[in-house]
């Protein structure tokens, strides 16, 4: 279970909060303009912007969990299972598999409306990378500073939604979030008014009493809700540290601390790490489950018209600083 999250503050940030109950050996990889992408059923792709962000590196190959592009366009997979469905080829159509979805795309768009026409040809076909790594169900959120879309391979064809909230979580469908979230057209982050009767006296004790009936739990719908709530009232000041701050906080607010939720196996899920890509400076900050403290991988000195990967590997171990 995942919550991605695109947020606006005078410069873009985007990333998003995995949560699994076992680790992948992600690294915070950038793939530079002229790293060659041979893709399964279309050309390679050899010269593309500069993309950096979350992956596992298998064979020399990004697999990409989330990403944005040296233009500043972002895309994160998360899990969609049970209703995602990935097809045979079609022609006519671009043929491309999951595991090349975010690369194809970042490698090729610069803003979400590029995005757009570019998946009018798009057919995610099934095919897995290797027979050890399958496919993964998912669906993908993908923003620029402007706008965010969601996107749904199902029985049904490619499926593209607008998605005004800026965040994503998982199953079910895009439509059903959108829908759900009308049962919190009351919530507010302002002091309440009466609203039961003029004709008894009520008062407000506690801050906070507006967003009475935000849900809690740690459920994809209920996740989404508390996402969105937090991305749209949002306040900060403009600058680089707070807006990274304020962005973690909002992912904080719907992370997973171990214990909450189990996975079928009887094993924990987690928040295996929170990410916050900032456009303007071309960094990728992190903190993963074991480490708080939020590192930070830019690609603005790299040589970013080379052919080979740079990998980082994630700082783990808590950080603590001591003042006395």
């Amino acid at each position: 279970m995942c919550t991605g999250l695109a947020y606006t503050n005078d410069t873009f940030y985007f990333g998003r909060n995995l949560d699994l109950e076992y680790s992948l050996n992600n690294k915070v990889v950038v793939t530079p303009r002229n790293f060659p992408f041979k893709l399964r059923k279309e050309e390679e792709l050899s010269s593309h912007y500069s993309i950096i962000g979350m992956a596992m590196v298998v064979d020399n190959y990004p697999l990409y969990f989330d990403a944005v592009n040296e233009k500043g366009l972002g895309m994160g997979g998360l899990n969609f299972d049970g209703f995602a469905v990935y097809h045979d080829e079609q022609k006519g159509k671009k043929n491309i598999t999951p595991f090349e979805f975010i690369p194809y795309l970042l490698g090729k768009c610069a803003t979400v409306q590029e995005a757009k026409t570019l998946l009018k040809d798009i057919n995610l076909i099934n095919i897995s990378f290797s027979e050890k790594l399958q496919l993964s169900p998912l669906h993908w959120l993908i923003s620029d500073k402007d706008s965010s879309i969601v996107v749904e391979s199902t029985s049904e064809g490619l499926q593209v939604y607008d998605n005004q909230f800026g965040v994503l979580t998982n199953n079910p469908s895009f439509p059903y979030h959108k829908y759900n979230m009308s049962n919190y057209l009351n919530l507010t982050a302002n002091i309440p008014e009466n609203r039961l009767s003029s004709k008894v006296d009520l008062a407000v004790y506690s801050r906070g009493m507006g967003a009475i009936g935000l849900p809690g739990d740690l459920s994809s719908p209920s996740r989404f809700v508390r996402a969105a709530y937090a991305r749209l009232n949002s306040v900060a000041d403009k600058t680089e540290q707070a807006n990274v701050s304020q962005f973690f906080h909002i992912l904080d607010f719907v992370a997973q601390p171990r214990g909450g939720a189990m996975a079928p196996e009887g094993i924990h899920e987690i928040t295996q790490y929170s990410s916050c890509v900032s456009v303007e400076e071309l960094t990728y900050y992190y903190k993963t489950y074991e480490n708080s403290q939020i590192c930070a991988v830019s690609m603005k000195n790299l040589p970013l018209d080379s052919t080979d990967l740079f990998v980082y590997e994630l700082e783990k171990e808590q950080a603590i600083h001591y003042t006395n």
